[in-house]
């Protein structure tokens, strides 16, 4: 059996034609999304998530095409638009009768939510974005041999048929290999929920590669328009990050301060998977915002 976050409430809540998302919910108070990333499921946050449930209504999805979400077709590039994905996270919160929400992404969550909090400023109160740089930007910043850390976006950039095979041909070997080269060490996350995110992945191969498509498609084209017309985030915003500015050679917070003029930008010992590395940490940064 597949492990939850313990004392929340699992719900199946339809949020667009066909598609329902599968939801924990826990605590009350004021209500806050949290947005998982790849290749993980909403389970990544679940010691953040039981943290703030003393004091915010923690709403945790899994995205359309992970977890036990649906996983409809990718052959229209704007099934797994940001764009999208956005959309479905605005009836999620809706759904379970919140008009506005704070909201905090990790990884393709924080990218989902970046372009959430740009699409619905009047739904997002206040957005956190761990260890992402917005998917214009991501793009732009990738050049050279550096460009090899991210060699998983070109491949998945390719037309449909060759990188499902590759990868679900190796789907337990591809997938592991982010959740160790990403991690601080080999105990960052325990191995039943090592164990579930591998299965979770390898489950939904087609809809995972449609999402990273559309990054390199839609999603581009999305943003573009956006820093065309000089468009930027309303709310108070949190990016928490590894130091990969340095490491790749560009200015992280600059880079974010174009998109968000309220901006505390953080960098972080822990690794990629810093919710689960470090959550008291987060927690604390979560905390600090909301409080802004």
């Amino acid at each position: 059996m597949a492990p939850t976050i313990t004392d929340f409430e699992y719900r199946r809540v339809p949020v667009a034609d066909g598609v329902a998302l599968t939801v924990a919910i826990g605590g009350t108070g004021s209500p806050l999304v949290l947005l998982h990333g790849f290749p993980q499921t909403h389970l990544m946050w679940r010691h953040v998530a039981r943290e703030l449930a003393g004091e915010h209504t923690v709403i945790c999805p899994d995205l359309r095409g992970y977890g036990a979400s649906d996983k409809p077709a990718g052959t229209d590039e704007t099934a797994y638009a940001k764009r999208t994905m956005g959309n479905d996270v605005v009836a999620l919160a809706a759904a379970l009768g919140h008009e506005r929400f704070a909201l905090a992404g990790h990884d393709r969550g924080a990218l989902v939510g970046f372009r959430t909090a740009l699409d619905h400023p009047d739904r997002v109160t206040h957005f956190a974005s761990l260890d992402v740089v917005p998917t214009l930007d991501t793009w732009n910043v990738l050049h050279g041999v550096s460009a090899a850390v991210g060699f998983h976006l070109y491949l998945m950039a390719q037309p449909p048929g060759l990188p499902e095979l590759m990868i679900q041909r190796s789907a337990d070997e591809f997938f592991g290999h982010f959740l160790d080269a990403w991690s601080s060490g080999p105990d960052a996350i325990e191995p039943e929920y090592r164990a579930a995110y591998l299965a979770a992945s390898a489950g939904a191969v087609p809809s995972i590669v449609a999402d990273y498509r559309a990054s390199a498609g839609i999603d581009v084209r999305h943003d573009q328009a956006d820093a065309d017309l000089g468009h930027q985030l309303r709310m108070p915003v949190t990016v928490i990050q590894q130091d990969w500015g340095a490491a790749l050679g560009y200015d992280a917070a600059a880079v974010w301060r174009t998109w968000a003029p309220d901006l505390h930008h953080l960098t972080t010992d822990a690794g990629h998977f810093m919710a689960e590395e470090a959550p008291a940490e987060i927690a604390g940064a979560l905390r600090a915002l909301l409080a802004r």
